[in-house]
């Protein structure tokens, strides 16, 4: 089987196995246990999504230490695998508070520290990871827009007949629609499961860097932070996940506040990864013209306008969904080019910890900042419970988007590329 094949299968399920569950989360985790949902508060939601990918992200790289210099990766991320799908079908049999947010530290623990190693086992078996890794990342993009399509279409609706808009197929909604999402935790739960033999039987093998060095391998990915360029884009990075988490907090339920169907919400918020799908096969060419400051900065603005877009009031429900485009620019424009840039900086006997640290900040310390803002501004709105009003979400919006321009203006002034010289 050809190696780009495999690779790109491999990042296929890593996303797909996300993408079926996550993008409904902030959704049936609110929604009134009536209607079918969990009925928890936001700030409940909160603390489900944020803390327990805080916990994972800070165990990943001691995970990502036992690759770089005792096992292979690909075999590490089988056993992995094969028990976060355990996890997944178990979670879909919670209801209670305490019972998500231990389940879902047990969930974040074993799948975290995939994601970075399968970012460095590609990278590490490609040739040129700065042209060629975007052309293998995508298809986690294909995947997350093909599961949320195909959920959708086949299990949320019923009658299915064509139309020329998008989702293109359209049915009728179960009257238990919002029960019925709740049945994406133990479809992502099998297919983890399957995604493991895979990673065991058919990834290359890659075995340890040897390293000669005696210090713990994350306090030497830790002396990146030395390098101006690697803490401007941890620091940047941080506040760039804590509104990106915050868009799969409030999202959902804000185009549901304006009218879409409950069945159109994942084909609506996957617009974006069609756009991530042509960004990510420009990002290459990109970077390589215009540099990682001009590219990531770029990605930065990229949240900002998608923001201020939503923050105004009373536009048609249209407006909000075409909005999603712009996520394509937002996740390849700053998550991948900084995912290249980081394994571009870090030395070869540390690149596994160097994304493991990287994505402690992406998806470990953004999302619990995430989780404080989320309650935060529910409190000032005064609407810390299930439900938020368009003008609610509009102050949420609101908010988000000046931290990304915030953000965009430091990136700019101050992040300097110091692998420039090896082009």
């Amino acid at each position: 089987m050809p190696l780009r094949f495999r690779l790109n299968a491999m990042m296929f399920l890593e996303y797909a196995v996300k993408g079926l569950w996550f993008p409904l989360a902030g959704f049936f985790l609110t929604v009134a246990i009536v209607d079918g949902g969990l009925g928890f508060t936001q700030r409940e939601k909160g603390l489900i999504i944020g803390v327990p990918m805080a916990i994972g992200a800070i165990c990943a790289p001691f995970i990502a230490q036992i690759c770089d210099r005792y096992l292979p990766t690909e075999k590490i991320l089988a056993v992995l695998l094969f028990f976060t799908g355990i996890i997944k079908i178990l979670l879909s049999y919670q209801n209670t508070f305490s019972g998500w947010m231990g389940f879902s530290i047990a969930f974040t623990i074993l799948y975290l520290p995939t994601v970075s190693l399968t970012n460095s086992l590609a990278m590490r078996h490609l040739k040129d990871p700065k042209t060629q890794f975007p052309g293998v990342r995508v298809w986690g993009t294909i995947a997350w827009i093909a599961v949320g399509w195909g959920f959708s279409m086949i299990w949320l609706q019923h009658g299915l007949h064509f139309q020329w808009l998008p989702p293109f197929l359209k049915g009728i909604e179960h009257t238990d629609i919002t029960a019925r999402m709740l049945d994406s935790l133990k479809i992502a739960g099998v297919l983890c499961m399957v995604y493991a033999v895979f990673c065991w039987f058919i990834l290359p093998p890659t075995p340890p860097v040897p390293n000669q060095s005696k210090k713990i391998v994350l306090i030497e990915a830790l002396g990146l932070l030395r390098k101006r360029s690697f803490a401007i884009l941890m620091l940047c990075g941080l506040a760039i996940a804590t509104i990106h988490t915050i868009y799969f907090f409030q999202m959902a339920p804000f185009l549901k506040a304006n009218g879409l169907d409950q069945s159109d919400i994942m084909p609506a918020m996957s617009i974006g990864q069609f756009s991530e799908i042509a960004v990510m096969g420009m990002l290459g060419l990109c970077l390589s013209k215009f540099g990682y400051r001009a590219v990531i900065t770029f990605g930065a603005l990229a949240y900002a306008l998608r923001y201020g877009i939503c923050a105004i009031t009373d536009l048609p429900l249209s407006a909000y969904v075409s909005a999603q485009v712009i996520h394509g620019f937002c996740f390849a424009g700053f998550f991948a080019a900084a995912f290249i840039y980081v394994d571009r900086v870090a030395p070869p006997q540390i690149k596994n910890s160097a994304q493991t640290l990287f994505m402690l900040v992406m998806l470990g310390i953004g999302p619990l900042t995430a989780s404080w803002l989320n309650g935060y501004l529910t409190g000032i709105i005064g609407e810390n419970t299930k439900e938020i009003s368009t003008a609610g979400f509009a102050f949420f919006w609101k908010v988000n988007a000046l931290i990304a321009l915030a953000t965009a203006i430091v990136f700019g002034l101050f992040f300097r590329d110091e692998t420039a010289e090896a082009d």
